[in-house]
């Protein structure tokens, strides 16, 4: 079930590639707000709360996490377009090495430092517990994300990206069945939310190791290729550590959106997780083409094909922007219901934050298109610096509006803040991309031309 992206129609094989993905991502989604939808039903608009509150922690470490090993799986995917096989094998050998090293690290430092973060976020008093107990869980249970994500992103890097698909599928139902059993039946609260993702997430990992062991030859690696490689290594961490950091940065400016918004209260902090639920859930299409874009680029970097690389960019920029139209409209109009999915009091104020939340952030869906499509594809080339520094763009921006709506206590503030980031991020890494294309071009021309 491999796809060599170097051959044929750019279109096509986006499509054939998206899809999957797109359907894996929404169902993640789908058991992301399952929790959020069951804890807010079940436990209560205080415990929706407390799980929103933790949002962009699991997006700071998870993020990072995911980051770092989708950069390890970059190599592999290069090396599978240049045709490669046995470099492909020490790449996953190698990768899989170092996904175990920072997973010890990371599970150790993010529970250690969690009671310290919640305070600096300002976490209400009146859901700090139960936002604790949750967000230590899911930090407990990283090797599960981590061993699905990365096995994900190996399979992803030959062209595969149905299996992870089927396997997420079966993630999903199983969360949903966990959720109401854990919260429902043994009344766990949030912590039967936290086990229930978990679990489901280990299971799905476990599937994509099975698969690769029992259907996929060209990556069953050998004793040696476990053995850390100087090359592989360097290229993987030059990669992997610039798109770890970058998811960072990029979750540093939500921590202070948060902040500023864990100061409104409960019921706002509440509203911005629903209403972000729901936006998260429809801008899957982005993040699901800019994961098509990482390995189409890469593939063919492998052959060193820039006029392929660029016209598969312009139809996917076309594709988001048709999608980013088509979505805004939608979103709005369908917000004032979509709410009632997560909430039984206090709806009337909720619902009323939700819609300034969508009705803000829907309008600039295309800049947010533009970040995953250019990010992606710079980091698919190898090129991992540029990212970062739309990172910290991006950073800059939530930064100034966080500060500001904090001191005006304002909640369209905070809605704007996460407008501002995507449209200067988006802006930056398209101008990065374009000036990074033409230099890429004119080496290739001197090159030919000395080879004359």
């Amino acid at each position: 079930m491999e796809l060599d992206m170097t051959k044929g129609s750019p279109f096509k094989l986006i499509m054939k590639f998206m899809v999957p993905l797109i359907i894996g991502n929404i169902f993640q989604q789908l058991y992301n707000m399952a929790d959020t939808i069951i804890v807010g039903r079940y436990v209560g608009t205080g415990a929706l709360a407390a799980v929103g509150s933790t949002g962009t922690i699991m997006f700071l470490i998870i993020g990072f996490m995911q980051g770092m090993t989708t950069g390890f799986t970059i190599l592999t995917s290069q090396r599978f377009g240049s045709g490669d096989i046995e470099g492909l094998k020490k790449s996953v050998g190698n990768a899989a090495v170092l996904s175990i090293i920072v997973t010890v690290i990371g599970t150790f430092i993010s529970v250690a430092g969690m009671d310290g973060l919640l305070k600096l976020m300002n976490t209400p008093p009146d859901i700090f517990q139960d936002a604790k107990d949750y967000i230590t869980i899911i930090c407990i249970g990283l090797v599960a994300n981590i061993l699905y994500n990365l096995l994900a992103s190996i399979l992803r890097a030959v062209g595969n990206s149905k299996v992870p698909l089927y396997f997420l599928v079966v993630a999903a139902i199983l969360n949903v069945v966990l959720d109401l059993v854990f919260i429902i039946q043994f009344e766990m609260g949030v912590s039967g939310a936290a086990w229930a993702t978990v679990v489901s997430q280990g299971i799905s990992g476990v599937l994509c190791l099975i698969y690769i062991m029992k259907k996929v030859s060209i990556l069953h690696i050998r004793k040696e290729d476990w053995k850390l490689d100087y090359y592989c290594v360097r290229n993987q961490l030059s990669i992997g550590i610039p798109m770890a950091v970058q998811f960072s940065i990029t979750a540093i400016g939500t921590i202070l959106v948060q902040s500023a918004l864990n100061i409104l209260g409960s019921v706002a902090v509440a509203a911005y997780t629903a209403a972000g639920k729901v936006e998260q859930f429809v801008t899957q299409p982005f993040l699901a083409l800019g994961m098509t874009m990482a390995t189409y680029c890469a593939q063919n970097t492998g052959i060193n094909d820039i006029k392929r690389i660029r016209a598969g960019v312009l139809i996917a920029n076309i594709m988001s922007a048709i999608y980013g139209v088509v979505i805004a409209f939608v979103v709005v109009f369908a917000m004032p219901h979509a709410i009632k999915l997560f909430i039984v009091d206090d709806a009337a104020m909720i619902t009323e934050y939700a819609k300034t939340y969508i009705g803000i952030t829907s309008v600039f869906f295309i800049p947010l298109g533009m970040i995953f499509i250019f990010r992606n594809v710079l980091q698919g080339c190898g090129y991992s610096f540029v990212p970062i520094m739309g990172g910290i763009v991006e950073l800059a921006s939530r930064a100034v509006l966080a500060v500001l709506a904090a001191r005006l206590m304002s909640f369209t503030g905070v809605c704007f803040a996460n407008a501002a980031a995507w449209i200067t991020a988006g802006l930056y890494l398209w101008i990065s991309y374009l000036y990074t294309m033409r230099k890429w071009e004119r080496k290739q021309t001197i090159f030919q031309d000395n080879a004359v």
